[in-house]
C-alpha cells in the first residue's frame, strides 16, 4: 500500500518543479519584452522584477495582462505565444497549490 506521507510528498515536489517552470518561463518572457516592447517592459518593471526592490503592484499588473489575456492584441507571435505558455503554466501551477493545500489540511484530518 501506498503511503499517504509520501503521496503527499511526491505532489509537494511536483508543484515545486512547475513554480520553478514557471518562474523561468516568466524569466524568458520579460526577456522577450525587453525586445519587443520596452513601454511595456517598463509598465511592468522588467528590470526589477525578480529582485527584492521590485515594485510588487507592477508586478501584479503583468499577472493580470496575461490573466486577462490582453496579449491577444500584440504585434509580435513570440510573444503572444510565450504569453500562452505561462498564463497555462500559471493555471497548472495555481491548481497543484491548491491540491496541495487541500492534500494538508486532509492529511492532518486523517491523521
Amino acid at each position: 500500500m501506498i503511503s499517504t506521507i509520501a503521496l503527499f510528498w511526491a505532489l509537494c515536489v511536483v508543484c515545486l518543479v512547475n513554480m520553478a517552470r514557471y518562474f523561468s518561463s516568466l524569466r524568458a518572457l520579460l526577456v522577450v519584452l525587453r525586445g519587443c516592447d520596452p513601454l511595456l517592459y517598463q509598465y511592468v518593471d522588467g528590470a526589477g522584477f525578480f529582485t527584492s526592490h521590485g515594485q510588487p503592484g507592477k508586478q501584479v499588473r503583468l499577472v493580470y495582462y496575461i490573466w486577462a489575456q490582453r496579449y491577444l492584441d500584440h504585434h509580435d507571435d513570440e510573444f503572444i505565444r510565450r504569453c500562452r505558455r505561462v498564463r497555462g503554466q500559471f493555471i497548472l501551477t495555481s491548481s497543484l497549490c491548491g491540491l496541495v493545500v487541500i492534500s494538508l489540511i486532509c492529511l492532518a484530518i486523517w491523521h
